[in-house]
């Protein structure tokens, strides 16, 4: 199929530059009724969605007939993706994998093709190129079945139905008489690996239709039909009078430009309780219930550069008790915005207030209607308050001048929203619509575009898992992509001990992440290959009929001499990727240094003897000062014995014990650093809910492994080639031997990860768990998953 593009961007291919936001809160929607049917055996529907309020039935294409009878393709209450129709012949598919990602948008298509002998092939659903085939619910049409209402003169809707949508559509398509796969809309980028759209260059049919909703001259050009057919539609409760209920965003599923690509929003995933709620597709904090201060987070972490926003004072219980806020990742949600170290506020009483300390400000107190500007230089910590067009205290964020706080570092840094009655209610403005004030110079919208670029635009070149089937005696396993330096295979179909296995240390030189073994020789692995490696007939990798995954690692190769620290080691040195290889001789000297090639202070190292039967020691930025065994369930230890002293050129040995230092031992250290949009080693604290914790990666996770380090707890590993959707759940142990099993549920987001399960060891209350996790791509280019 030919693609003609329109617009080329920063994403590589065809851009969109608007969407329409849906309200629910107005009954917001788009109508129209054919004048005559068309195919009613066969059509196509194309969609980009961005979900606003989750957890309830969200409408995307409906038609209802007279009879109250109606068909529709939307969300469930429970967040799974239906296509619906009424009628003797009916259509139900219902997926068990579900959509609660509110921070990136999602390509949905539902194709129909009654006329085809297969029943399956009757109807499918495909979400960012993928059919998904993970169905709770399956009802298949007769062959030759007209579907009831799609298709016929009875009214059709856009974001509405039996309920409405609550958040943005775009680059809607209706395909009448013919059944197509997402190619036709969407392709892989070769860069990034990630779908992205691309132009509908077919004919349309008679009832066809393509809305861009980028015209937006009037609520009546909205809904222009621009594929030739002419097939308009009408806005209603779609408003472009400017504030808060402007409706006409540039958020949007490309990279188009610094001022249009997927915005910031409020988390609903990232907040306190279930009584401080959001609305109006997430751009408006809505307090539930009073008593109690509670925050919320945006969706969009600051680490670098300068960011602007705008938030509205609609409505106040009690002055100074609502607002938006700056907060740090560690800000504690409970509690008034502004009464800790970690976060900063207008307060609607006429002052700046962090840290229960409050600076005066010459703008005053805010009415309702009020504007507040912000303005946040990362890079130097310094913040701006303003209100209606002025800057407080003479603060000039152009040229630098007087900053109400400045020195604000060594974080990832979130615009929120606190609220302590039930009728708080807080309208942001990231970008997505019109800045009521210009921006002062330097300083950005809140979207994807302006986010810094990732060194590492497909986490897979670096990490990948992959699935094979053993046969017993020898096989190579491809589709790696890249020749890996460090493999860590587990049987899952079957109890079998883990195998780790690195370029350094050479192939068939063996350890096991769940026993203390010394360095062993087995035909497990027998040589790294272009594209993967090859196992022999050894049982724990390659036994006949088992299943089996492995984790892969790319470094540099079988390493190279260091000298940084006082013990001379070989090196393995991913600088890009943040990861290496180091072997090493023990010299018994306390305080020997060992040189680890990374150029950067690591954030997790691994140790182990190879030379004898010894724990391996963990130690983590993350957990500063104390250690971890991998092939134990201990909590968190202090050792006078161990060191997690670290720099950009070494690590440091304390002592001069078997497990890291005992002379002419052989030891192996697996060493990581965070590098933003791939990795990122860090710890959450549970919530002992099913709306558990939200942690904020910066990227979608391909792997995380998490251990709770206050009490004893396993070693927990998922990664998303063994559960390709959420809930994520199939669960293996580091420190155990066991098959897969059902795990701890949690959902993968395009910007970090949420803990699904009320309690265990992932989610006790106040526990406090670590985790590792590697990306499949920068939240820059990650669509919702």
């Amino acid at each position: 199929m030919a693609v003609l593009p329109v617009g080329f961007g920063a994403s590589g291919g065809y851009t969109i530059d608007r969407s329409l936001r849906f309200r629910s809160s107005a009954s917001a929607y788009l109508s129209r009724t054919p004048a005559s049917a068309g195919n009613r055996k066969t059509w196509t529907w194309s969609g980009w969605v961005k979900r606003g309020s989750l957890g309830v039935y969200s409408a995307l294409f409906a038609c209802n007939n007279a009879a109250g009878g109606g068909d529709e393709i939307g969300f469930t209450n429970a967040d799974a993706l239906q296509l619906g129709t009424n009628g003797g012949n009916q259509i139900w598919l219902v997926t068990s994998q579900v959509f609660r990602d509110p921070s990136a948008w999602y390509h949905i298509v539902a194709s129909v093709d009654t006329t085809q002998a297969t029943a399956s092939n009757r109807a499918k659903l495909y979400v960012n190129g993928v059919q998904v085939t993970a169905l709770g619910t399956a009802t298949y049409p007769t062959q030759n079945a007209d579907t009831t209402n799609f298709n016929t003169t009875s009214q059709h809707l856009l974001g509405g139905g039996y309920v409405s949508l609550d958040g943005y559509m775009t680059e809607v398509n209706f395909i009448d008489g013919q059944a197509l796969d997402p190619t036709y809309f969407g392709e892989y980028n070769e860069d990034t690996g990630v779908w992205q759209p691309i132009k509908y260059t077919g004919t349309y049919g008679t009832n066809g239709f393509y809305l861009n909703f980028s015209d937006n001259t009037s609520t009546t050009t909205l809904g222009y039909d621009t594929s030739g057919n002419g097939n308009n539609w009408t806005a209603n409760n779609i408003s472009l009078t400017s504030g808060v209920t402007y409706d006409s965003m540039t958020d949007v599923p490309t990279l188009t430009s610094e001022d249009a690509a997927n915005y910031a929003t409020l988390n609903p995933l990232d907040k306190y309780s279930s009584t401080i709620g959001t609305s109006e597709a997430n751009l408006k904090l809505i307090s539930t219930s009073g008593g109690a201060y509670q925050q919320i987070r945006n969706t969009f972490g600051m680490s670098s550069g300068k960011w602007y926003m705008e938030w509205v004072l609609v409505s106040q219980g009690t002055a100074g008790r609502t607002g938006a806020s700056l907060v740090k990742s560690n800000s504690p949600l409970s509690g008034a915005a502004g009464s800790d170290l970690y976060s900063w506020v207008y307060h609607a009483t006429g002052s700046a207030y962090f840290n229960n300390t409050t600076i005066a400000l010459s703008t005053g107190a805010l009415a309702l209607g009020d504007l507040v500007m912000y303005a946040f230089d990362v890079d130097t910590g310094s913040f701006w308050m303003g209100k209606n067009g002025t800057w407080a205290n003479s603060g000039n964020p152009t040229t630098g001048a007087n900053p109400l706080y400045t020195g604000l570092t060594a974080d990832a840094f979130f615009f929120g929203g606190w609220a302590y009655n039930t009728s708080d209610v807080v309208a942001m403005n990231f970008g997505q619509r019109p800045f009521a004030y210009t921006p002062p110079a330097g300083f950005k919208s809140l979207n994807t575009y302006n986010l810094p670029d990732s060194t590492i635009e497909d986490g897979s070149e670096y990490f990948n898992a992959v699935l094979y089937t053993g046969n017993g005696s020898t096989q190579s396993i491809t589709g790696v992509g890249f020749q890996p330096d460090l493999v860590w295979g587990k049987g899952r179909s079957f109890v079998a001990s883990h195998r780790l296995w690195d370029s350094v240390r050479g192939a068939t030189a063996g350890l096991t992440s769940n026993g203390t073994n010394a360095e062993f020789t087995e035909s497990g692995l027998t040589s790294f290959d272009t594209d993967g490696f090859t196992v022999g007939s050894g049982a724990n990798m390659n036994s006949n009929t088992n299943t089996f995954v492995a984790w892969n690692w790319k470094a540099n190769g079988g390493g190279v001499s260091n000298t940084d620290g006082s013990i001379t080691s070989t090196v393995s040195a991913n600088t890009t990727a943040g990861f290496s290889i180091v072997t090493y001789t023990g010299n018994g000297t306390a305080g020997a240094t060992v040189g680890h090639g990374l150029g950067v202070s690591p954030s997790m190292v691994f140790i182990k003897s190879r030379s004898s039967s010894n724990s391996w020691i963990v130690t983590g930025q993350s957990f500063s000062g104390k250690f971890l065994n991998l092939d134990g369930t201990q909590p968190a230890y202090t050792s006078s014995v161990y060191s997690s002293d670290y720099t950009s050129t070494t690590f440091s040995l304390k002592g001069t014990d078997a497990y890291t230092n005992y002379t002419s031992y052989n030891y192996v250290a697996y060493c990581f650093a965070d590098v933003e949009g791939y990795s990122k080693f860090g710890s959450y604290t549970g919530n002992a809910s099913a709306d558990g914790p939200f942690v904020y990666t910066g990227f979608r996770p391909a792997f995380v492994m998490f251990k709770r380090t206050d009490s004893t707890s396993d070693w927990h590993l998922y990664d998303t080639s063994r559960s390709t959707y959420n809930v994520i759940a199939a669960g293996l142990y580091a420190d155990l031997s066991n098959a897969e099993n059902s795990g701890q549920p949690f959902d993968i987001l395009s910007n970090g990860f949420k803990l699904r399960v009320a309690g265990g060891e992932l989610n006790t209350s106040s526990a406090t768990i670590i985790y590792m996790a590697f990306a499949e791509n920068p939240f820059k280019n990650s669509l919702a998953r």
